[in-house]
């Protein structure tokens, strides 16, 4: 699907892909109380970290072509990949956020963002990756 299409079908559906992103982040919200990772609050900085850990985890295995301990048939940068998710949507799912919402909106935000455009990433100054 083209860029074009898939800004289509963005717009088309924003509502559908908010509703299934919420309802992934009530998913990994209601898993990790029902597993009693609500118990004790955790600082807003400390949830980032965390996040922040998996990334990390995500790099060293694809730095190093690891395939995964837990599911072994997986790559490890695809499995810690998911786990930066789950506790993006639990930390969402803890705030209250409307992901869902949010990450249409900036999807959307960023189809017209002049710095986005590749004839300007290809310009002097601009943006490489």
């Amino acid at each position: 699907m083209n860029s074009n299409n898939q800004t289509i079908a963005l717009e088309t559906f924003k509502e559908d892909y908010k509703t299934d992103i919420n309802g992934l982040v009530d998913l990994c919200f209601g898993l990790s109380v029902a597993s009693g990772w609500h118990r004790n609050k955790v600082e807003f900085g400390t949830r980032i970290a965390l996040i922040h850990s998996e990334a990390s985890e995500a790099l060293e295995g694809h730095r190093k072509d690891l395939m995964d301990d837990h599911l072994p048939h997986r790559k490890m940068a695809e499995v810690e990949l998911a786990d930066c998710v789950i506790r993006i949507f639990y930390l969402a799912g803890e705030m209250n956020f409307d992901l869902g919402g949010a990450l249409i909106e900036k999807l959307i935000y960023n189809q017209n963002r002049p710095d986005h455009k590749i004839e300007n990433r290809l310009k002097d100054g601009g943006k490489k990756y």
